[in-house]
């Protein structure tokens, strides 16, 4: 979990779909979405410098599991954070990172058995 007073240092993407993101990364949690569990990682994007809005990725941990069976090996920290950025471009790159409307919680994307090895694949993983 990100501290309260942590600097956040903002980056830039220029996606596929013509627009420059900025965004950082907020926090990330052990969650739960309908009985599955998993990894929640928030960013905080904007997508005109004046605005910002948090944006979630969500990792199933059964994708996790399955891949680390299939392989040997669980993913670390570090390695499930990754996929969960490349999913983050992804979004960017498919134009779905918008904000919520008011008063409704964050949009998200997922990372599951569809996307995964994909995902690692861009990682050279």
């Amino acid at each position: 979990m990100a501290r309260p007073d942590a600097v956040r240092r903002v980056k830039s993407y220029s996606a596929a779909d013509g627009f420059v993101y900025q965004y950082y990364f907020f926090e990330g949690n052990r969650a739960q979405r309908g009985g599955t569990l998993g990894g929640e990682f928030t960013y905080v994007v904007s997508v005109d410098r004046q605005t910002a809005f948090p944006f979630k990725i969500f990792v199933h941990q059964s994708a996790l599991e399955a891949w680390g069976a299939r392989n040997g090996r669980l993913l670390s920290s570090s390695e499930e954070y990754a996929v969960a950025k490349m999913r983050l471009f992804k979004a960017f790159d498919d134009g779905v990172v918008q904000a919520s409307p008011h008063g409704q919680p964050p949009r998200e994307v997922v990372v599951n058995d569809a996307n995964l090895e994909d995902l690692l694949g861009q990682l050279g993983i």
